[in-house]
């Protein structure tokens, strides 16, 4: 992708001048994103996926003021009427189950992978939503059926309302408001209070962009670090041979205590260890996904392979990054395999430029499942 071409889906933005002048900082909107959209997936098929197991599905109703959340997997039985007005189905991650939903977000790739979370679809009967409320990720709302009236604005105020299954905003201001149709979208940056009510039937895709807490992500690389440590041998064990006697037994030891600080000190000053703890950290998959083992070997000869759309794959300068594991790489195995993950495919003559090693490694996601022949279609479900 060119990311100083002007793009239709930006509004006649670059992607480096959207980077630049709204990412993180402030709502964009665009009329006709994109013109002549779709559903990526009609209403009787979202119907159907929302039933099965490993979809995340909520079912969310405001009926007589009541609201009401439930989880899925739903009977078709389970979900209301479409004549009947304020009830919103959502389905998380459509694009780990639906091709043409994959499709849709890799529209915006000019944002890094490590920052994706993905595509969410909303359903909506008349007066459908899910409150005035806030978000901690950023995210493009685009309509891609019937008509949804957005209100957004700062929140002052993140006050709750209380006794709700849902966290809506007490005292939510909007200091604007839209209409969009099919094609529209809406850009927020993280913590812009909005609120979508649907006016008929109404279908939004939410691509969310993921971002950490400082904390959230401390906890979760020092759980990564912990896992990638080594053992060598001669590992220096704690030694107290000094230690007096002592009249208080139950108080910690200093000399424990400095012995711990400087062992988590060791591994924190590690950046190789630091790079393979994130980046198996963001290429891991959602809990619910899972690969389906190939029995057959990995093909050869001049068509290819592209990753299977629930693998997310990264890189850095010395490593690669696939389905939360890391492994080392340079010279012209690190170039192909970062153009795997950049492209997602690679053809049959670049698989056969492939070191040995390399080759039986991506042999090795093949039987994983983590791959898939070029040559096959695009699986809807």
């Amino acid at each position: 992708m060119d990311v100083n071409a002007p793009l239709v889906l930006l509004g006649g933005l670059s992607p480096a001048q959207f980077m630049r002048r709204h990412w993180q900082r402030k709502p964009l909107l665009v009329r006709q994103a994109w013109p002549g959209v779709e559903p990526p997936i009609d209403r009787s098929a979202l119907f159907d996926l929302a039933g099965r197991e490993g979809v995340e599905s909520r079912l969310l109703t405001a009926f007589d003021g009541r609201w009401k959340l439930r989880h899925g997997p739903f009977a078709r039985r389970a979900i209301p009427p479409i004549k009947r007005s304020n009830w919103t189905l959502l389905v998380q991650g459509l694009d780990l189950h639906w091709q043409r939903a994959h499709d849709m977000l890799s529209q915006f790739r000019f944002l890094p992978d490590a920052r994706l979370d993905d595509l969410m679809i909303s359903y909506a009967t008349d007066g459908g939503g899910v409150g005035p409320h806030l978000d901690s990720y950023d995210v493009f709302l685009l309509q891609v059926h019937g008509r949804r009236r957005w209100r957004i604005g700062p929140v002052a105020d993140r006050t709750l309302v209380d006794g709700l299954p849902v966290k809506i905003l007490r005292h939510f201001e909007p200091a604007e408001e839209w209409v969009l149709e099919p094609g529209d979208m809406l850009y927020l940056p993280p913590l812009w209070g909005h609120d979508g009510i649907a006016e008929g039937e109404c279908m939004t895709c939410s691509m969310g962009f993921r971002v950490s807490s400082v904390n959230e992500l401390a906890r979760e690389m020092l759980q990564r670090l912990g896992e990638d440590l080594e053992l060598p041998r001669g590992e220096r064990l704690y030694s107290d041979a000094g230690q007096p006697a002592t009249d208080e037994p139950a108080r910690m030891p200093a000399a424990l205590q400095g012995f711990a600080a400087a062992a988590l000190q060791r591994a924190l000053d590690d950046p190789a260890a630091l790079a393979r703890a994130l980046g198996s950290l963001v290429s891991e998959p959602k809990a619910q996904v899972w690969f389906e083992p190939q029995d057959e070997p990995m093909p050869v000869g001049p068509i290819g392979l592209r990753l299977d759309r629930r693998t997310r794959m990264m890189y850095d300068d010395h490593h690669v990054f696939i389905n939360g594991e890391a492994f080392r790489a340079g010279g012209r195995d690190a170039r192909l395999m970062a153009r795997l993950a950049n492209q997602r495919s690679l053809s049959g003559a670049e698989l056969a430029r492939l070191s040995p090693d390399a080759h039986s490694l991506v042999s090795d996601w093949w039987q994983a499942g983590w791959l898939q022949s070029a040559a096959g279609g695009d699986e809807l479900a």
